[in-house]
């Protein structure tokens, strides 16, 4: 069994900000022994900024980028040698494996990053990965680790994704606020209603990031794979869900999940612009499977190659579906409209007869 583990800044910091190594402890125990068991464990931890904080002798986080991307490569090293500590008192090695948005949006990088998991793993290696926070932007970043946990998860093909979190999973509404609060323990689809419970905007619940884990629950589940949001302030989390204990929150996973590479499509890879379909096209994605031909493009936003992603957006705004594309955007806007035995003639070439073949098309709705 494969399993990847999300560990959050909130559960490796004490209310000061400062590490707490002894919950890094806890977690290298727990993880050693589950790895004794003959289970593939993948972490994914945040911690580098808050590490850093504490070496530097800072009390808050910085607000400017360039002092945020200094802080983590000050306090990465120390996260590092702190999980290596822990672990060698186990006898386990770990890998540290940092990545942007960046690695995973390009498909060479995205395999070989899968390769290197997948061969530490079978050399017993426990690998450690974070966002790469010293270089990343908000254009290359994930958004947050819950996010890149979602991701590695189907880059793997995980068995099973285990959240951790400072709370014991999703709430009805603030249990710190209302005292009725019940936890769901079982999530079988994503309705409107479990994400806006999640949302910053309906609830403070929101603001500790619960959204982001349901997101991130939500992309795992499309890839086949089971998710827990759990406590990771109590030593036995992980171990209870590998068991099938009955905890935090359960969120299903779909039945007809989407392959590894249309998954990449639609959750690693940069949109570089939209094209707006007509209602015609999205009956065609829609409900009959078919690919987005010419015809059915009524315009083009952004500036973007052949092999890019974009989203294909219906005339109300909506994302019906995000693919990669036969033909750039300057290419796109010459033959918008018309059909695909006219590509030539315009074009004096042509690459194919769709826009976006749907074996490269992935639906978001």
């Amino acid at each position: 069994m494969r399993i990847v583990v999300k560990i959050g800044s909130n559960l490796l910091t004490d209310k000061s900000g400062r590490i707490n190594r002894k919950r890094i402890h806890s977690f290298a125990r727990e993880i050693s022994e589950l790895v004794n068991k003959s289970l593939e464990i993948v972490m994914v931890s945040s911690g580098a900024i808050a590490s850093g904080l504490k070496k530097l002798g800072w009390k808050s986080k910085p607000k400017e980028i360039r002092k945020k991307q200094a802080t983590a490569a000050v306090g990465q090293p120390l996260l590092m040698w702190m999980y290596e500590q822990y672990f060698l008192k186990y006898k386990k090695h770990i890998a540290q494996i940092l990545l942007t948005r960046d690695d995973l949006s390009d498909r060479v990088r995205y395999i070989n990053a899968k390769n290197t998991i997948l061969t530490l793993l079978e050399m017993g290696v426990i690998p450690i990965i974070n966002e790469n926070d010293t270089v990343a932007t908000d254009e290359i970043k994930f958004g947050d680790n819950d996010q890149l946990a979602a991701l590695v998860s189907g880059l793997i093909e995980a068995n099973h994704l285990i959240i951790l979190s400072d709370v014991q999973g999703l709430y009805t509404s603030d249990p710190k606020k209302d005292p009725d609060a019940k936890i769901i323990k079982h999530v079988r689809e994503f309705s409107k209603e479990i994400e806006t419970i999640a949302k910053p905007a309906s609830t403070g619940y929101g603001t500790g990031g619960m959204y982001s884990k349901v997101i991130a629950a939500k992309k795992a589940t499309s890839f086949g794979i089971p998710v827990h949001i759990v406590s990771g302030r109590k030593y036995g989390s992980i171990k209870a869900v590998i068991e099938g204990r009955e905890i935090g929150t359960y969120f299903e996973p779909v039945k007809e999940r989407v392959t590894s590479r249309k998954g990449w499509i639609a959750y690693a890879t940069r949109a570089k612009g939209n094209v707006i379909i007509d209602d015609g096209a999205v009956k065609a994605l829609l409900k009959n499977g078919k690919s987005l031909l010419p015809s059915g493009i009524k315009k083009v936003e952004g500036e973007f190659d052949v092999g890019d992603a974009v989203y294909c957006i219906d005339e109300r705004g909506d994302k019906i579906a995000k693919g990669l594309v036969n033909y750039s955007s300057c290419e796109i806007r010459l033959i918008k409209g018309k059909k695909s035995s006219e590509i030539e003639k315009i074009l004096g070439y042509k690459y194919a007869d769709e826009v976006i073949h749907r074996d490269n098309l992935v639906i978001l709705l």
